[in-house]
């Protein structure tokens, strides 16, 4: 890349870090959001049970997966399967949490899977992103196996409060605006590519990575590096990935100020869980607009929402040790999506694959 293409890629950059896209998202999916991360959580407040509240409304976050522009089938057969993947993933997170470096091998191996099944099915955004998220808690879960069905109940409980509220939105839908977004609904299954099996692996071993790296420092939240990596190597192209990279770091430092902000002046938990639902509806209103200008409330939303106990937290330790954390997993991420996108890398992986399956074959 010459002198002036650089320029003009860094111009384009700088532009699009200060523009706000056009919304596409329906204007219900906010509110369906909030409802799906805040019932658990009053409900919590309520029964004494706010750490347990904490895993339903993380699960109840699948209701984003819900296909609005499609129809009542559809709608809640998509909600249906990505409810069994929550459960699957989570309950895998669980189950091999029981030694560091295993737990880190199935989460890499489950990430490779889990992102090929997106591709196959080209699961629309947030794609593999809170599958892997909810997995990547799990394996950072102390190992207790008289526990694991009822973790993953509650994970059960809230993909059921997220289902029930789509059954509610879908019956209040107007059928002419069904009728007309049937039209977009997608027709065939594509069949997987080699480019499919090559960019899983390469999903796979980088999350794997950065899931070993928060393990080997022997961190107390492991999972925000992989979770960082992960938000990063989603971007559609190389330019996006280090957009996104760009806009999740410097997101991040200020959601890190807002959420020191909250910390010191909310104290209650009653106030922390308002907290929690206003910055998941600010997030949802603008995940589609402008990534870096969403992250500023997704950090702190995803660090109460990710904590064990909402009403006792060290402001200041927490805001050090998060940013390190999103730091080093999103480098890590800008590699991982060079190599995602890298044609050369790809065609190469792909070359490879077909050799070794035409040996295999003249063998048998």
């Amino acid at each position: 890349m010459d002198s002036s293409a650089q320029k003009t890629s860094l111009q384009s950059l700088w532009k699009d870090f200060f523009t706000l896209k056009p919304n596409h998202r329906h204007w219900t999916i906010p509110f369906l959001a909030a409802a799906c991360t805040g019932v658990p959580l009053f409900v919590g407040l309520a029964t004494d049970t706010l750490s347990s509240a904490l895993t339903v409304s993380f699960a109840g976050l699948v209701i984003l997966y819900m296909p609005v522009a499609s129809n009542f089938v559809n709608r809640m057969a998509t909600l249906l399967i990505c409810s069994f993947g929550f459960i699957v993933c989570f309950g895998i997170g669980l189950t091999f949490s029981f030694n560091p470096i295993v737990s880190c091998i199935a989460f890499g191996l489950l990430s490779a899977v889990v992102h090929w099944i997106s591709l196959l099915f080209r699961l629309k955004p947030p794609g593999n992103f809170f599958f892997l998220m909810l997995a990547s808690l799990a394996s950072s879960m102390p190992f207790n196996l008289e526990q694991i069905p009822e973790k993953i109940g509650l994970v059960a409980m809230g993909t059921i409060l997220a289902c029930f509220l789509a059954l509610v939105f879908s019956l209040m839908k107007k059928k002419s605006i069904l009728t007309q977004e049937l039209q977009t609904s997608t027709p065939l299954l594509p069949m997987p590519t080699y480019t499919d099996y090559v960019e899983a692996f390469i999903i796979g071993f980088f999350m794997f990575a950065a899931m070993l790296v928060g393990s080997l420092f022997a961190l107390e939240k492991p999972y925000w590096i992989p979770i960082s990596c992960l938000a990063v190597m989603q971007g559609a192209t190389t330019y996006r990935i280090w957009e996104r990279g760009l806009q999740r770091i410097a997101g991040t430092i200020v959601g890190l100020g807002l959420c020191w902000l909250i910390l010191s002046q909310i104290q209650d938990p009653v106030g922390i869980c308002v907290a929690i639902v206003l910055l998941q509806f600010i997030v949802e209103s603008l995940i589609t607009r402008h990534y870096g200008l969403a992250v500023i409330f997704i950090t702190p939303m995803t660090i109460l929402l990710a904590e064990t106990s909402a009403a006792n937290l060290d402001a200041n330790t927490l805001i050090v040790t998060r940013f390190w954390d999103i730091l080093i997993g999103s480098l890590i991420g800008a590699i991982g999506g060079w190599f995602v996108h890298n044609e050369k890398l790809r065609y190469q992986a792909v070359k490879s694959i077909r050799m070794t399956q035409l040996t295999l074959k003249r063998k048998n």
